[in-house]
Formats: structure tokens, sequence, C-alpha cells
């Protein structure tokens, strides 16, 4: 694990999957933070909300951007591990009991129908849509007892950030085992639902363009995010670079 712009990221899938599946063998619940540029910005600005990401087992990097700021600054080569790529790795193994949180009914019901096509398993599995409300309003213990009745490995959370990893954040004490994990969008993605958002074509997230396509496709909800992240990249490198200037100055001088 790598701190790189006030994020613990980890960029090894391989390393990911084992210490997920390490987890799972513990008592106690953990959840994991899938870090986009929204949450990189968010982070930079807020220190509670620093808190609730670095509380997580690790991030995993969601931005194109991060791998290519510290090819830039260190030299070193990551590449981005984004949300859908993840929850789409999880499934395909059909190793874990899994539990769904977030969107709405018929997102869910849209899921389910896609999920099962390829695991008869996922009928069987929780698809919860949580009443609409914020992060305090929650009925946290009622929850809880839920998902630990039901005793799943790995539970999906569908709540955008910041809610959803403020919402794992307070629901994690309460929980007897399993990994959370926030995937903002991602269950629209795989919903099948016609009116639903969708996830860039490739050639846009290897050209670092997803941001134009979410963009175009939801204006009224990414426009000010955009714009938010776009005004807080710029410092969040020079930051970034003034911390690696300092490193290297006491590496070679002891200053």
């Amino acid at each position: 694990m790598k701190t790189y712009f006030n994020i613990n990221y980890e960029f090894d899938k391989q390393v990911i999957w084992k210490m997920i599946d390490d987890h799972l063998q513990k008592e106690g619940a953990q959840y994991i933070c899938v870090a986009d540029g929204n949450i990189l910005q968010m982070v930079h600005k807020d220190l509670g909300y620093r808190k609730v990401v670095n509380g997580s087992l690790f991030s995993i990097c969601d931005s194109s951007w991060v791998p290519v700021f510290i090819k830039w600054l260190y030299g070193k080569h990551y590449q981005q591990y984004c949300g859908s790529q993840i929850f789409e790795d999880l499934t395909k193994k059909k190793q874990y009991r899994q539990f769904y949180i977030g969107t709405s009914e018929k997102v869910l019901e849209g899921l389910k129908n896609e999920l099962s096509k390829s695991d008869s398993a996922i009928d069987g599995m929780t698809f919860f849509a949580p009443p609409f409300c914020r992060v305090d309003e929650f009925d946290y213990p009622s929850i809880a007892e839920m998902i630990n009745k039901d005793n799943p490995d790995v539970i999906w959370v569908a709540l955008g950030a910041p809610k959803q990893e403020n919402f794992m954040y307070r629901l994690q004490p309460l929980l007897k085992r399993g990994i959370m994990i926030g995937v903002g969008a991602v269950f629209n993605f795989y919903s099948g639902l016609g009116n639903a958002p969708k996830r860039a074509p490739q050639w846009m997230v290897k050209s670092h363009l997803e941001f134009v396509y979410r963009v175009f496709t939801e204006p009224k909800k990414q426009l000010r995010r955009c714009k938010d992240i776009l005004l807080t990249l710029p410092k969040i490198y020079l930051e970034e670079k003034r911390h690696k200037d300092r490193y290297m100055s006491h590496i070679l001088f002891g200053n």
C-alpha cells in the first residue's frame, strides 16, 4: 500500500484480491474505497472525510489521472483499477456471498436479472434499496442486523460519494464480518436498463477522457463535480510535488 495525494492506495490487483480473501477469514468487517477524481478533490479539502477514506482497509485507484501524475512525479508505473472492474472481477469469481445496497428498487431488480444470467446463485442474494435520507439518518443497527443475519462476504454499497464512504465508516463497527466496497454508479452500469448511465467507451477511458463522457451523459450532476475536480487538481499536484521535494531534500541533505 502506498500513500499518494493524501490517499492510501493499493494498485496491485493480486494483492487486493489476497487482502480481501485474508480478511474474510477473520472476524470483524472492513471497507474499501474506490477513489475517483471526485473523492480525490474532496479528500484534499475535507480533513474529516480524509479520515473516513483512509480509515478503510485501502483505496483502489478509480482515477486515470492519478497514475499519470505519479509517473510524472516519481517515475513509477501504476494502473487505474476502477469500481466497475473490481465489481466485475469479484463477481466473476463466484466464490463470495454478496449483498447489494443502494440506488433504487428498479435498478436493483435490473441488476439482479443481469447478474443472474451468468450466476444462478445471485437469485438467493439480498438486494436492498435503503430510504433516501442523509447519512446520519440511516437506521444503522437495523441495517447491520439484516446484513449480519445474511452473513455475506462482500457488501457492495452504491450511494455515491461522499455518502457511501461515510455510510461504510458508520456501519463497520456494527458488522460481524465481511468487506464493504463503495462503488458509486456501478449498479447502474450493470443493471441493463436502457435509461441508466453507462460507462464511457474504453478508448475514452484510456485517453483520460471519461469525465468528458460523464459530463455529456449527466450534465446536471457532473458539470459542477468536474469543475471542482479541475480547479483542485493543480493544487493537489503541486502539494504532492512539494512533499516529494521535501522528502528528497531530507534524504540527500538531512534537512
